[in-house]
């Protein structure tokens, strides 16, 4: 019988993309959604892996099970590391569009487009103990969206060694290269070792 693990969030399209990472180890995610009842708790640290600690731990303190949250953002260079933290919430709430103009328009006056995508895992396992690990993934902000798959920022990231944006990748694709794939990548072994046993 596989493994059940909650991933602290709502959003269908990250637990889209936990599961495809996930089902090689024969663990079924399950999210918020199917937790109605728990409470949620304000994101109101200072860091990506403090952000995501607050909901592993939440989470995990309502449902004595294993949790793992993350936190993950846009963080460009030229402006000085924004949107980062609050990369959701750039331009109101959770609103991915109005996020996208904000950053071309904050963008329009810089000759400087490098950027790259963090995500900070922390899984809290069965006997509390905490697991972090961080994923990157480098790459450009463009001109104006590109592609329509993907959520968030993808049409607006470009990996020069692609040639394409994250919203023109596949799933598949993208998950080999992604900030968030990446993390999982370094997390699977861990997870073997420290869950599945």
């Amino acid at each position: 019988m596989g493994k059940t693990l909650i991933l602290a969030t709502n959003n269908d399209n990250k637990a889209r993309e936990f599961q495809e990472m996930f089902n090689p180890l024969g663990i079924h995610v399950k999210t918020l959604k199917d937790f109605p009842n728990a409470k949620s708790v304000s994101e109101d640290g200072n860091s990506f892996e403090e952000n995501a600690t607050l909901k592993a731990l939440n989470l995990h303190k309502q449902t004595h099970l294993p949790v793992i949250a993350d936190d993950s953002g846009l963080q460009v260079f030229s402006l000085n590391g924004a949107p980062g933290i609050y990369s959701a919430r750039y331009a109101g709430d959770h609103d991915d569009d109005a996020n996208n103009q904000k950053l071309l328009k904050e963008l329009s006056d810089k000759s400087n487009r490098d950027a790259r995508f963090v995500t900070c895992l922390v899984l809290i396992t069965q006997d509390n103990s905490k697991i972090v690990v961080h994923g990157y993934l480098n790459g450009q902000i463009t001109h104006e969206p590109v592609g329509f798959n993907g959520f968030g920022y993808d049409p607006l990231f470009y990996v020069p060694e692609k040639c394409k944006t994250l919203a023109e990748m596949s799933d598949d694709e993208k998950n080999n290269l992604s900030h968030r794939g990446n993390a999982l990548k370094k997390m699977f072994n861990i997870i073997e070792n420290n869950f599945l046993n």
